[in-house]
């Protein structure tokens, strides 16, 4: 009898899997995924074996008490195995053995099966004591240049291109945590940093060619498990941007799917409608929905048939495993609405019944209030329909920002009105405090643009996000004002490098002596020298007080209407209150102190939140126009 050993998987203990590392001796492996499992978990374990027409092979495990095959299924083509395996209680960490056996020949495959850390089911995420960091890491800072290029992929650098890899990496993140933690934020979302293999436009990351291994362009698993182990040292959580809907056209599967429903095939390339009322509405048709649900986001993203349970238990898996491996603190999925609804309904039960206090916010991109309020878990749906996504992200604020801010206009709805009428609607949500707040992100235009590059309307939109209810997420770069280097070329021109991410920059705004030099923005144009301090101090004064404050992170909120494009709301609780006054006009504005008498009476010890002065505000008090006054006080 032939016994062949392949290579050892050992990512559960630190080590990171290289899958050229398994031997061809006598072994048909090509993949074993998960990578590593480990003891102790809920997620039951399903193992998806790729090797040369496997399927006619038995398999069984050895190497231990407690670890046993409790079933293998075939799929569509010869050469998967999908292998349950059984761990019981009194299976201990260590390599085990996947067998296998055809005839008289035999071959091994080691598994490893970690000890679970302690404490890690009760993990706690992100909430509304958080400020989450959004970065794009191809375009923030290049750490570590020698990974700009690899044999094994196919784009290559070029600065140039707006739509090409920068040579931005995690290296270059971990460089910078001490900046990130100083404007305080506590929280980074990155955008995906798996494998994307497309021969263009990979920077973005959301084309996935491999689910458990990190672009080697970003650096490599271990190195994102040390960055999050780095991040966590300053205080700062991790989210992980991941995509269930679809993959890329270079992932490795599509060479060879498992089954022939592992993606949603048409007869030609069929895009989605993008009508997401479809999932709630009661007069849609099946044919819309299914367009809606199966239909390809764009022809490089083939999209995923959750229904097959095998593709639903593959990402239930994944999620799970990179949440054991690295020690997130949370996920953001792309294209929510997208998936079919009742699989990630499943998907996100299955994820908080591991980790109980995990968050997970959802893009769900409308700006429909009661279609958006469908998907947060816990929404009382009239079609009976509970998501189990906790957060979602919340765009209709968005829109009423970029509507409200920009303009003089003091006409009825005009201005901040939008922002009153916006917030006026939040009895449809179930949980305000799931719910991400933000000006712009990588798929929108820079708050910098849409504001018309106005500082002081910019300082309007911090406040408001430091302030508001809900969890504030900023895009990198707008603490100093970014903006795009060319707003004709849409989202590559949006996605600016980060001056002082890379070697030989002439500026760097990471530092304070090259934000107070900074003579230009990023778009290349004259600021004022200081410009960039300027703004980065100001945002940093608001995050670094919020941290603290339980009466943002957990009061309630109280507003005033007017009708002459300014604003007024107090966030409160039973011992404190913040109040905020936005004159968003061209001129000066007495405070109508008196109209907010069933709150204000008997607020003392007033304090300028960005100055630190002691105020009173009262009737005569004068707010300048396209200003903003931050006061807390005690009750």
């Amino acid at each position: 009898m032939a016994i062949a050993v392949a290579g050892m998987v050992s990512c559960g203990g630190g080590t990171d899997f290289d899958p050229a590392s398994v031997s061809d001796a006598g072994s048909r492996i090509e993949r074993v995924e998960p990578l590593s499992w480990w003891t102790e978990m809920k997620t039951p374990l399903q193992l998806l074996v790729k090797g040369e027409d496997i399927s006619s092979w038995d398999v069984s495990i050895e190497g231990g008490k407690g670890v046993e095959v409790s079933a293998v299924h075939k799929a569509d083509s010869p050469d998967y195995l999908f292998v349950d395996v059984k761990i019981s209680g009194n299976a201990g960490p260590g390599t085990y053995y996947i067998v296998f056996r055809n005839g008289s020949e035999t071959f091994k495959y080691p598994y490893e099966i970690a000890a679970r850390q302690e404490g890690s089911a009760a993990r706690k995420s992100f909430t509304t004591a958080d400020m989450i960091y959004l970065i794009m890491p191809d375009r923030f800072a290049n750490g570590d240049p020698s990974n700009d290029a690899t044999d094994d992929t196919a784009e290559k650098p070029d600065r140039k291109e707006f739509f090409g890899r920068h040579g931005g990496d995690i290296q270059g993140i971990i460089d910078h945590l001490d900046y990130i933690a100083g404007l305080g934020a506590t929280a980074i979302w990155n955008t995906p940093l798996l494998l994307d293999n497309e021969s263009e436009g990979s920077y973005h990351g959301y084309a996935c060619a491999d689910y458990y291994h990190v672009d080697p362009r970003f650096g490599s698993n271990g190195l994102y498990r040390e960055f999050v182990e780095k991040a966590h040292e300053k205080g700062l959580k991790v989210i992980m941007d991941i995509v269930t809907n679809h993959c890329g056209t270079a992932h490795w599967w599509m060479q060879d799917l498992p089954f022939k429903d592992w993606i949603h095939v048409f007869p030609e390339y069929t895009g989605t409608n993008v009508c997401f009322s479809t999932n709630m509405d009661p007069n849609a048709s099946r044919y819309d929905l299914n367009l809606q649900e199966s239909g390809w986001f764009v022809p490089s993203m083939p999209d995923m048939n959750l229904n097959n349970p095998y593709v639903l238990n593959y990402f239930k898996q994944w999620a799970v495993w990179w949440i054991e491996y690295s020690g997130l603190d949370g996920f953001r999925v792309d294209t929510y609405p997208y998936n079919e609804k009742e699989p990630m309904s499943e998907w996100c039960a299955a994820i908080l019944n591991e980790y109980p206090d995990f968050n997970i916010v959802g893009e769900c991109w409308t700006s429909s209030i009661p279609q958006l309020a469908y998907w947060q878990g816990g929404n009382a749906n009239k079609d009976g329909f509970d998501s189990h996504l906790p957060s979602i992200m919340d765009f209709p604020l968005q829109e009423a920002i970029w509507k409200g801010v920009p303009t003089d206009s003091q006409a009825w709805g005009e201005g901040m009105t939008k922002v009153y009428d916006c917030l006026s609607h939040d009895f449809v949500y179930h949980d305000l405090s799931k719910m991400m707040i933000f000006p712009g992100n990588h798929d929108t235009d820079r708050i910098g643009d849409v504001l018309k590059h106005n500082a002081d309307r910019h300082r309007i939109v911090m406040a408001m996000m430091a302030t508001m209810r809900g969890i504030p997420q900023i895009f990198y770069g707008d603490e100093m004002m970014f903006v795009s280097k060319d707003r004709s070329q849409g989202h590559g021109g949006l996605r600016v490098d980060f001056p002082g991410g890379w070697h030989g920059d002439e500026v760097n705004l990471f530092t304070e002596e090259g934000r107070a030099s900074a003579a230009v923005n990023t778009d290349g144009k004259p600021v004022a020298k200081g410009f960039a301090a300027d703004m980065h101090d100001y945002t940093q004064k608001l995050f670094q007080w919020r941290k603290d404050k339980k009466v943002i992170h957990d009061g309630k909120t109280m507003h005033f209407l007017t009708r002459d494009n300014t604003y007024a709301y107090f966030r409160y609780d039973d011992t404190d209150a913040v109040f905020v006054y936005i004159n968003n006009s061209r001129g000066k504005k007495n405070i109508p102190w008196s109209h907010y008498a069933e709150i204000a009476e008997g607020l003392h010890d007033g304090r300028n939140v960005i100055t630190g002065e002691s105020v009173q505000v009262s009737g005569s008090t004068v707010v300048g126009p396209r200003q903003v006054l931050v006061v807390e006080y005690k009750r």
